[in-house]
This record gives C-alpha cells, sequence and structure tokens, in this order.
C-alpha cells in the first residue's frame, strides 16, 4: 500500500475534502496537464452524481473556478475566496493557472448531471477545453474522498506498490500487527519507519508539528467566532458562545463531565470553520475534520502526557494507519458509503492515535479503532440542504467523545475482542455497497428530505 500519513492529512479549505478539495486539485490538474494554454478559448467542467446534486452547498462550483485559476486548496487565502470569485465573475472571464484570459461564466461554463453517474465513483466531473483551431481536449476526473482524485483508469491512490520498499509494508491490520509481533515494535514506530523511507526525520516531524499547528488554530479560531454560517439555512455558529458558558461557568445546568463537554466543543468549532470555508485538516474527510484534532487537544490538556511532542506525533502516525486500511480496503467517501466512512473512520484513527500516544498496545490500539467504525456502522450521509452543516457538525462532536469512550474501553482491557478490525472494516464495505444511493451525500434522503419537507409544510 502506498500511502503517506501526510495523503491522509491534507492541509485545506472547506467545507468539503471530496466536494472542495478534490475537485479544485482536479481543475488544476487538467490545466497543468494540458500543455500551452495561450490558445485556449473556452473551458467547460460539467459535474456528476453526488458533485452535482449537493455540490452547490459543498462549494464546488466555487473549487473548481479556484482550480482553473490556478490555486491550491493548501495555499489559497479563504478570507480573499468570495473576492477573487466576485472579480471574475464580473469580469466574464478566468485567467487560466493565473496567465490566459478565457470567457468564464459560471452559469455557463460549469454544468449539473444530477441523474447521471460516470461509471468509477458517484463524484465525477468532466474537464473540457476547446484550442482556437478547434481541437478539443477532454478528461473525467474523480474525487475519491479525503481529497483524493483520480483520472479516468488509473489506480487510486494507495493500490499502487510503493515508489520505496517499505520497511513494514501492510494492507491489513492483521499484517501490521504480525510485523509487530515480529519485529517487537509499536504501531507508531512502524509507521515512522515507513515515513522515513520516503523523507527524513527533520522533514517528518516538522510535517507532523505542521498538521497539529493548524489543527490548534482551528480549533482556537472556531471557539472564538460567533455569527451564522453561509448557505441559507440560518445556522447559528454554536460552539464560541457555549465555549464561554464553560469557561465563566455562565449555565444553571452543569454535569460532571466538563472535559468531554469542552471535547465536543473543539470538535464542533472546527466544523463551524470547515462549514465557513475555514482553514482545516483534511482528517481523514473535511466532513469528519473536527473529530482527531479535539482528541489530540484532550490528550495534550488533559491527559498531562510526559512528552505532548513525541504523543502527537504518534498520535498521527497511528491515526493515519487507520486512516490507510479503511480506505484501502473500504473508502472514507461519504458518496460511496455513507457517513460511516467519515465520522465512523475518524473516530476510529483518533480513539487508535489516542491509545497509541497513551503508551497502549498493538492490540488495544487495534480494538480502540474496531470500537470506533463497530458503532457507527449503517451512519447514513444526510445533509440538509447539500450543507456540510446539519448533522455534521453535531456528529463530530459526538464522534470525538466516542472516539474517547472507545481508547477508555480498549486501555481497560488486554487487547482481546471478538470483531477484528479487518472485518468491521469489511463489513463497514459491504454496508455501504448495501446502502441506497439516497443516503450517500446526495441530499435526497434522510434528514436533508424530512427536514426540508417539514419545513416547507410549515410555511
Amino acid at each position: 500500500m502506498d500511502m503517506s500519513v501526510f495523503d491522509l492529512f491534507k492541509i485545506g479549505i472547506g467545507p468539503s475534502s471530496s466536494h472542495t478539495v478534490g475537485p479544485m486539485v482536479a481543475a488544476r490538474r487538467f490545466l497543468l496537464d494540458a500543455g500551452p494554454l495561450d490558445d485556449v478559448v473556452r473551458v467547460d467542467v460539467a459535474l456528476y452524481g453526488s458533485l452535482a446534486l449537493t455540490g452547490v452547498g459543498h462549494g464546488t462550483d466555487k473549487a473548481v473556478i479556484l482550480g482553473l485559476m490556478g490555486e491550491t486548496p493548501q495555499d489559497v487565502d479563504p478570507d480573499q475566496v468570495d473576492t477573487m470569485l466576485a472579480a471574475a465573475e464580473a469580469q466574464k472571464e478566468l485567467k487560466l493557472l493565473g496567465t490566459h484570459a478565457v470567457p468564464f461564466s459560471a452559469s455557463v461554463n460549469l454544468q449539473y448531471h444530477k441523474t447521471e453517474n460516470l461509471p468509477e465513483h458517484p463524484n465525477g466531473m468532466r474537464c473540457t477545453l476547446q484550442r482556437a483551431n478547434g481541437s478539443v481536449l477532454s478528461k473525467v476526473y474523480y474525487s475519491i474522498g479525503g481529497g483524493f482524485i483520480r483520472e479516468e483508469g488509473e489506480a487510486a491512490v494507495g493500490d499502487a506498490k510503493p515508489a520505496v520498499k517499505l520497511p513494514y509494508p501492510f494492507d491489513t491490520m492483521s499484517q501490521l500487527l504480525g510485523h509487530g509481533v515480529t519485529r517487537g515494535l509499536s504501531i507508531p514506530q512502524m509507521l515512522r519507519a515507513n515515513e522515513l523511507a520516503r523523507m527524513g526525520a527533520a522533514q517528518l516531524d516538522a510535517g507532523l508539528d505542521r498538521i497539529w499547528h493548524v489543527m490548534r488554530d482551528c480549533i482556537a479560531h472556531g471557539l472564538q467566532t460567533e455569527g451564522k454560517l453561509p448557505g441559507g439555512l440560518d445556522v447559528k455558529r454554536r460552539a464560541a458562545g457555549l465555549w464561554r458558558q464553560a469557561q465563566g461557568k455562565e449555565h444553571a445546568n452543569e454535569l460532571p463531565h466538563d472535559a468531554l463537554h469542552q471535547v465536543s466543543l473543539y470538535a464542533m468549532a472546527v466544523n463551524e470553520e470547515n462549514a465557513a470555508g475555514g482553514r482545516v485538516v483534511t482528517a481523514p474527510t473535511n466532513g469528519a475534520a473536527g473529530i482527531i484534532p479535539a482528541v489530540l487537544r484532550y490528550y495534550a490538556e488533559d491527559c498531562r502526557p510526559s512528552d505532548p511532542v513525541a504523543g502527537v506525533r504518534n498520535f498521527l502516525l497511528t491515526a493515519a494507519a487507520i486512516g490507510m486500511l479503511c480506505k484501502r480496503n473500504a473508502s472514507i467517501s461519504g458518496a460511496e458509503i455513507g457517513c460511516q466512512g467519515e465520522v465512523g473512520v475518524a473516530c476510529a484513527m483518533a480513539a487508535a492515535g489516542l491509545v497509541a500516544a497513551l503508551g497502549g498496545t498493538n492490540a488495544q490500539i487495534e480494538n480502540a479503532a474496531e470500537i470506533g467504525i463497530e458503532h457507527h456502522l449503517g451512519m447514513t450521509c444526510d445533509p440538509i440542504g447539500g450543507l456540510v452543516q446539519i448533522p455534521c457538525i453535531e456528529r463530530n462532536g459526538m464522534g470525538a467523545v466516542k472516539a474517547i469512550t472507545a481508547a477508555s474501553l480498549a486501555l481497560k482491557g488486554d487487547g482481546t475482542h471478538f470483531v477484528s478490525l479487518d472485518e468491521v472494516i469489511e463489513t463497514m464495505r459491504q454496508t455501504g455497497a448495501d446502502m441506497q444511493a439516497k443516503y450517500k451525500e446526495t441530499s435526497l434522503g434522510g434528514l436533508a428530505i424530512h427536514v426540508v419537507t417539514v419545513n416547507h409544510a410549515a410555511c
């Protein structure tokens, strides 16, 4: 499995890794691969399936335009996005990769095929350009979850053989546990060794520290920012107000679980930032981006680690291992297997990471991850209005608390349990395959339909 920790944790912007980050990367890649652009006279992008059905709510239209302009998720300034897009629409033109101008209007050059899916994945997009001599170049890309993309016919990230020889290759948890028994190493030690086959220790540690820094900043910004989220639902940001109550003890109905209450607020703060199009870390997706940062902050502040720097790095390496296995053997795309592949996987990653950071055994790490997924099996992805707000924000708060509970259960045992992580990942894959399409990020079923219907009836 050729996948790195930095494939699972990518710095980008909200609100969706599959509908924002992936399409932005794909649109830019299309132009980079197209060759000279000075004779291009027209560019069109057609969106299919889930990208078409919930694309506007998830910011796919904006992301595609930004990608065509040459912007990247990790470098674009979230505070300048609306200004850049408004200027382009007012001028009715885009500068492709920031250089060559062509006529462009979102209402003309973006097409939505809501009743049609492309064959390889529900998140499909076709990019087309026409040159002055009449020749046409067209390519299909799929946004397969977590910001990963692939061109039509291309192998998915992680499916190919590693470009370098890894000391501890694995495609299943059973294989990884086997390496641990044979070599007497922990899961974070083995993941670290695999990463060091690709890069130096200083680069690896700086990258991991950077991921945690961005996560921590995202929590802090979300705990200070109030107002309403964009998109038309008028959803009020709650994390800042609830955080102020928790700090000031202003609320009369306190419960004796302040630490866990704060964890849920950390997660909600991140996902409110995500819903507002802010800077987040895909972990493993944007829709589930709050769980791992919340549990990491709980570890760093409430678990009183003796070496928090090393603990955070071990947490991220271990969490990445679980994410790799889920992506390789099932999916992390809500459009493919529902929210069990997003919030469920993030919960499992966080639970495993916390156990590793606290010095748990490999068996306890595997147990924690299995618990995290098992208790999200069958969770649908049914965002109201196609927005990553309801129920997504609260689901992250609940997922973070469940991750800590899973870690606690695993640490109190010896790692022995009935269902293996490999078995529950396969169960998640089969459950997603059996799930009706209307429950997989289409906003055609579940809460998305029920709430809208009720609201219309009330009007």
